[in-house]
């Protein structure tokens, strides 16, 4: 009888064990949308420095222009910021590309030289496509793409995205970078830091602008 009594405890014990681990096992939602709040935010990435060859490094300044880049603050913002690296890029013998809408730069200071634009219609977020952009850069031996410009969820991540598939080195300075709001540009650069597919991120180096030596 005692022994019953012991083998009985000794289930009990093990029901509730297993019911714990069991219970501890977290609930999910049914799909992400419900799943949101509880949705833990990822870390910052971590941006590093990088050193470039200027004759076979290209700076694509992508659709700086107004009126659209002069209502968003954030794209004001990175004007400076860009053409100090534009600045240095040119000094080091780097190729600049342009795509402009149908507006004119948004500064004059970003003005581009003759034949620097590769598109002067919208050609959506890859300007790769229907333009003679990868011609140019295969032209030029070119093996790396500085991505700078408007809008980070759009030509910066699909241009950078679009790059990096074409086996191009993509720096991506995520203060030379804007969008409408801070939220698009943090999931750009979560994207383009290891978030999106790894055959694209590992050709991808996450960095600021004065991170970028030539």
């Amino acid at each position: 009888m005692a022994e019953t009594i012991g083998w009985l405890r000794l289930c009990a014990v093990a029901v509730a064990f297993f019911a714990g681990i069991d219970g501890a096992v977290p609930v999910r939602a049914a799909d992400i949308i419900a799943d949101w709040p509880s949705v833990k935010m990822p870390p910052p990435p971590e941006l590093k420095p990088v050193t470039l060859d200027g004759k076979t490094t290209a700076l694509l300044i992508l659709d700086m222009q107004a009126p659209s880049c002069t209502q968003l603050p954030r794209c004001v913002d990175s004007i400076p910021k860009i053409k100090a690296l534009m600045d240095r890029a040119r000094a080091a013998g780097a190729l600049t590309a342009y795509s402009l809408g149908s507006g004119p730069i948004v500064d004059p200071s970003l003005a581009p030289r003759e034949d620097e634009v590769f598109a002067r219609k919208p050609l959506g977020h890859d300007k790769f496509l229907h333009s003679d952009l990868d011609e140019r850069l295969e032209a030029r031996g070119i093996k790396t793409v500085i991505v700078c410009g408007t809008s980070a969820q759009g030509v910066g991540l699909g241009t950078g995205s679009a790059a990096a598939q074409r086996g191009y080195n993509v720096i991506y300075p995520v203060d030379c970078v804007s969008s409408e709001d801070a939220f698009r540009e943090l999931y750009a650069a979560y994207h383009m830091s290891g978030g999106g597919p790894p055959p694209v991120t590992k050709f991808v180096t996450v960095t600021r602008s004065d991170m970028i030596k030539f």
